[in-house]
């Protein structure tokens, strides 16, 4: 049978066979596991030091950092054998709601503070450089998030992942650092010297959904190519992806709007006292 195609059952082989079975598979899932665990202790020294000197950080953050690690580890121990639903699982799980957790924490912000005044400086400087801001624009990273998207799903590249444990690899990898650009660059929650407006943000934010929706039903009809997928397991794979970043889009729509009403609110406050205050005079 051709990597990466399945048996009347739904069992992706090529899968299966490329990482060496269970045993293989598991190994290599639980030692992609020890960066998420190494960054999480980074993450929660660098808690533990600023609390001890009397300063505060709040609680919310480190839970939802912690959850976010422990999402990405779960992400990549799904079993290779599970089909096209466990791959979309893995891809929801790694590159949309871990990174969203995970930005959610601000580790940037946490390193600044527990960091010297030397390096705080040298970071502040590479924060608001220009390959920074470029980087971090919501356009660009919606286009690079969606982009890479459609071209493992309507290429060979799924297919060819498949059949190369490296390449498996690096595209779990790629699927995380992007979803975690994306999602950085639209919450803008970190101190970045080149910020975008709200509009940019929901545009790029409207954008990236309308491409992940479009992917996940064309997915609900056709294969990826080079990948005969049992029809069951592919519907129920793309249909994961949909509702799954349906939910997720949601969430980063309300980081983005809580904000802003907050602030709105804040304004019309300040007008009414304003206000009041010259009716008192």
């Amino acid at each position: 049978m051709p990597a990466g195609r399945v048996d009347a059952d739904g069992l992706n082989m090529g899968v299966f066979l490329a990482h060496g079975g269970h045993g293989e598979g598991l190994f290599t899932g639980w030692l992609a596991v020890v960066p998420a665990l190494v960054v999480l202790a980074g993450y929660t020294a660098g808690t533990w030091r600023v609390r001890r000197r009397g300063d505060r950080w709040p609680a919310a953050r480190e839970a939802a950092f912690s959850l976010g690690a422990m999402t990405a580890a779960a992400a990549v121990l799904v079993p290779e054998t599970s089909g096209f639903t466990g791959h979309m699982l893995q891809h929801v799980l790694l590159g949309m709601v871990a990174p969203v957790l995970l930005v959610l924490g601000r580790p940037v912000t946490l390193l600044l503070r527990v960091t010297s005044a030397t390096i705080r400086r040298r970071l502040a400087r590479v924060l608001g450089s220009g390959p920074v801001g470029a980087l971090l624009f919501p356009p660009f990273t919606a286009a690079l998030e969606a982009g890479s998207l459609w071209l493992l799903y309507r290429t060979g590249l799924y297919a060819a992942a498949a059949a190369d444990p490296v390449l498996h690899g690096v595209v779990h990898i790629h699927a995380f650092l992007t979803g975690l650009l994306f999602t950085a660059a639209v919450c803008q929650l970190e101190p970045v010297r080149h910020r975008s407006g709200l509009g940019v943000r929901a545009g790029a934010l409207v954008g990236a959904a309308a491409a992940h929706a479009v992917l996940a039903k064309t997915l609900y009809t056709v294969s990826p190519p080079g990948a005969l997928l049992a029809t069951a397991d592919r519907q129920a794979g793309a249909q994961l992806m949909y509702y799954g970043g349906d939910m997720v889009e949601l969430g980063l729509a309300l980081i983005l709007a809580l904000p802003w009403y907050a602030a709105r609110g804040r304004a019309e406050a300040r007008a009414r006292r304003r206000t009041d205050a010259v009716r008192g005079r």
